[in-house]
């Protein structure tokens, strides 16, 4: 498994430099989902990549349809799904009740 180097990875407070931001502000960013972020125990972890598309894309919308773009090649994704599905105990179609 290939590593990302320390600087690709940043801590809140190297996040928060590097966007020129309070962490509180990037910490409130976080929590309204409007920047991805990791919390691994009790410190939080941000790709460089992702804040520079962050910044670089206007609308949520589009930042999610470039993400789900990225698993289009997922092999996994449909097992994954399928799975999903069973514990929720429904299909994965709703089917129509007949007028």
């Amino acid at each position: 498994m290939q590593q990302a180097s320390p600087p690709d990875v940043f801590t809140l407070e190297e996040a928060a430099a590097y966007l020129r931001l309070p962490a509180e502000t990037v910490l409130y960013q976080v929590s309204q989902n409007n920047l991805p972020g990791r919390k691994i125990d009790n410190t939080w972890r941000f790709l460089k990549v992702v804040i520079d598309d962050w910044l670089r894309l206007r609308d949520s919308r589009t930042r999610l349809l470039n993400q789900a773009g990225a698993l289009q090649d997922d092999e996994t994704l449909a097992e994954l799904r399928a799975k999903i599905y069973q514990s929720r105990e429904r299909p994965e179609i709703d089917e129509a009740e007949p007028i």
